[in-house]
């Protein structure tokens, strides 16, 4: 039997088609692969968008800034400069792993000598997004950073 090429085409497509189809069965059938969304409520947490925005201006028009480090053998660690008044500041630090919600956490601001450390014991390995929402005086901040721990 002899296939001519519009055959050939047909029975090529047909199994690049079936090759498809079953690495999207798989993947959404197997326990193994996160679909998760990357947030709960997206929809909800994108109409607060434009207040987000003028958080994260605040932050950046600051003079001096809160500094958001990783230092080994200790953890994250958070330093307001030295001219915020430690009691007024109030807000929580989100530490927030893109490859898995199961070891997102949030922290409260409470802070010795304007500073915050965040233990290494917390934290695994890799990726953290650090997501910290604060507030002086009544204004509202947020600081974004992404921190790489070894």
């Amino acid at each position: 039997m002899k296939i001519n090429w519009g055959t050939g085409i047909v029975i090529a497509f047909a199994l690049f088609m079936s090759f498809i189809l079953y690495f999207v069965f798989e993947v959404q059938s197997n326990s193994k692969y996160d679909n998760d969304l990357v947030v709960e409520e997206y929809y909800k947490h994108d109409t607060h968008f434009q207040e987000e925005m003028a958080r994260i201006q605040n932050a950046h028009d600051l003079q001096q800034r809160p500094s958001i480090t990783y230092i080994d053998n200790q953890g994250v660690k958070v330093v307001f400069p030295a001219g915020f008044e430690n009691d007024k500041i109030k807000g929580n630090i989100l530490l927030y792993r893109p490859s898995n919600k199961k070891f997102d956490f949030n922290t409260a601001i409470a802070l010795t000598n304007s500073s915050l450390v965040i233990p290494e014991n917390k934290l695994v390995k890799g990726r953290w997004d650090v997501n910290m929402e604060w507030q002086y005086n009544g204004k509202k901040y947020l600081t974004k950073q992404v921190i790489y721990v070894n």
